[in-house]
Formats: C-alpha cells, sequence, structure tokens
C-alpha cells in the first residue's frame, strides 16, 4: 500500500514538475539584435504589423493572436474578431489586460523614431521582439524562420522558406534565358508625389529575378521620383500597386506627358497585387508571379 501512495506521491510531483517547466523562459535574439526572454510555450500573441500577421498565419498559428494592427484585418488565417489596434501608438493598458506571452512588433511600429512605443509593455513583463521589416528576399526567409522558432513551428517555416526558394528558382530560370530586358517603373505612390524603389528592395530584387529591369536600380532603396524622371527613362512596362485610387491604370495611362512613354503607348500598365507586393512576407512569390506575367506575357505563360 505504501509502494502504491509513494508511486502515486511521485507521479503528481512529476506532472507538477513538468506543467512548471513547460512554460520555462528563454533567451531569443530578435531581428534587430535585442536579446529577450520569453515563454517556452506561447500561447496568445499580439502581432503589430500585417507582415507579422501573415507569417504567423503561413505558419498555422493565427489562431494564437489574440490582438493585431488594423492593417492586419481580412488576412485568412486569422480570427475576424480579434481586436484591432493601431500600434504606432498602442493602448499599453489594453494590451497587457489580454495577458499575452509575447508581443511580436514590427520596425514600422517606431514610425522613424527611436524610442520605444512598447517600452510600457516590456516594463509591465511582457516580452516584445521586433522584426525590422526585412528589405531583401534572404532577410524574408530569416524573418519567417525567427518567428517559426518562437512559435514552435520550426518544420513549417522551413516548408515555407523552401516553397519559397523553389518557386523563385522557377521564375528565375526563364528569367535568365530573357537577354532583351524591358525597362520597369514600379509605382507604389501616385503623381503628384510618386513613390517607387530602387535598389536594396526585395521589390527591385524581383524585378530582376523575372529578367527586367528597374529604371531606378541606381538609387537606393525607396525613393520618391520626380515625374519628368519617370518620362526621361521610358519604361516598357510599368507595374502599379496603388489600390487607393479608383483606377489606378487609368489614371497613369490619362497623365499630362505620359501618353509618349512606350509602357502608355503600347498598353504595358498593369495592376500587381498590393499586399502581397509590400509585405515582406511567403506571399511575395504571388506579386512576383504576376510581375512576371504581365512584364514577360510569353515566356511565363509557357
Amino acid at each position: 500500500m505504501k509502494k502504491k501512495l509513494l508511486s502515486l506521491l511521485l507521479c503528481v510531483v512529476m506532472l507538477f514538475t513538468v506543467a512548471c517547466s513547460s512554460n520555462k523562459e528563454q533567451t531569443v535574439t530578435d531581428r534587430e539584435g535585442n536579446k529577450v526572454e520569453i515563454p517556452s510555450n506561447i500561447e496568445k500573441i499580439v502581432s503589430t504589423a500585417p507582415s507579422n500577421t501573415e507569417i504567423l498565419a503561413g505558419l498555422g498559428v493565427g489562431d494564437k493572436i489574440v490582438c493585431m494592427d488594423t492593417y492586419s484585418e481580412g488576412i485568412e488565417g486569422v480570427n475576424k474578431d480579434v481586436k484591432k489596434m493601431d500600434f504606432t501608438s498602442p493602448d499599453a493598458e489594453a494590451i497587457i489586460e489580454l495577458e499575452p506571452d509575447i508581443v511580436i512588433a514590427s520596425g514600422y511600429n517606431k514610425s522613424g523614431s527611436s524610442d520605444d512605443p512598447f517600452k510600457s509593455i516590456s516594463d509591465a513583463g511582457i516580452p516584445v521582439v521586433y522584426i525590422p521589416s526585412s528589405e531583401s528576399i534572404d532577410g524574408i526567409y530569416k524573418d519567417i524562420e525567427f518567428i517559426a522558432s518562437i512559435v514552435k513551428e520550426d518544420s513549417k517555416g522551413e516548408e515555407i522558406v523552401s516553397n519559397m526558394k523553389s518557386e523563385i528558382e522557377k521564375i528565375s530560370k526563364v528569367g535568365e534565358t530573357i537577354k532583351d530586358k524591358k525597362k520597369v517603373y514600379i509605382e507604389i505612390g501616385p503623381a503628384p508625389n510618386l513613390y517607387s524603389i530602387g535598389n536594396s528592395t526585395f521589390l527591385n530584387e524581383m524585378v530582376e529575378i523575372i529578367g527586367a529591369e528597374n529604371i531606378f536600380k541606381n538609387q537606393k532603396s525607396w525613393i520618391s521620383p520626380t515625374e519628368e524622371s519617370v518620362i526621361d527613362a521610358n519604361p516598357d512596362v510599368i507595374l502599379t500597386t496603388v489600390n487607393y485610387v479608383e483606377n489606378p491604370v487609368k489614371e497613369i495611362k490619362s497623365r499630362e506627358g505620359w501618353e509618349n512613354i512606350k509602357a502608355v503607348k503600347n498598353n504595358e500598365v498593369y495592376y500587381i497585387d498590393a499586399d502581397s507586393s509590400s509585405r515582406p512576407t511567403q506571399n511575395i512569390i504571388k506579386a512576383l508571379k504576376e510581375m512576371a506575367k504581365a512584364t514577360y506575357p510569353d515566356e511565363y505563360e509557357k
């Protein structure tokens, strides 16, 4: 009888020990280089940017999100009734009340400031990790792998990255065969305040992968070109990601002075999905395929 009681007591102690250690904290280095202590078992997540939300949904843990930014609304794999906030000025008290295991933040949340908008939250004992909104495809791979590691979905993260690399390789092989490279202008912001991309961006990499040439490849990062510079560059193809103008393609074609641009004259102005082309996630593959088929329909329809 004593042996049975002793065995039962040992089982209870073991179960208690496992329960206590199951959420033991671990130290990770986030994508900005900060060392952060996080729980081993993460069940409640706050996501402060659509890119982070898309990655979490892709990893199959969108159901663990208890609060997200307003721009994440509509992302598949996430409960549509989840609490939403503006994370440029987060409501720390409301977030703390949710008792999340972790806040996965973005460099965009700092709005150009060096101040940490989530300091009061981390001071309250809630770990905050930062994803810097990567500007390269390799950086996107690392973002996915990092988020996968903290939510214990490493194999799923590896699978997503592997699938991305496979799709990119297929498109790149076609792009490498194209000798007469078309000049492409990508428009992210419409006239009169144009916004586009130079080098050191994942969008520029995507233009190169499909076998084309960005007209602003010699400029760095995200840029505000003049209309004259676009007209002078005379792109063969114009790709717009603007989704807040009623008909962005028609608007571009109707601009005064743009009628002699090759892309406009030859009806080579196309809309590319805004979300998948702007968010550094696994979904850039959708935008990459759209860019390829719009720019070189014959080559990529094979």
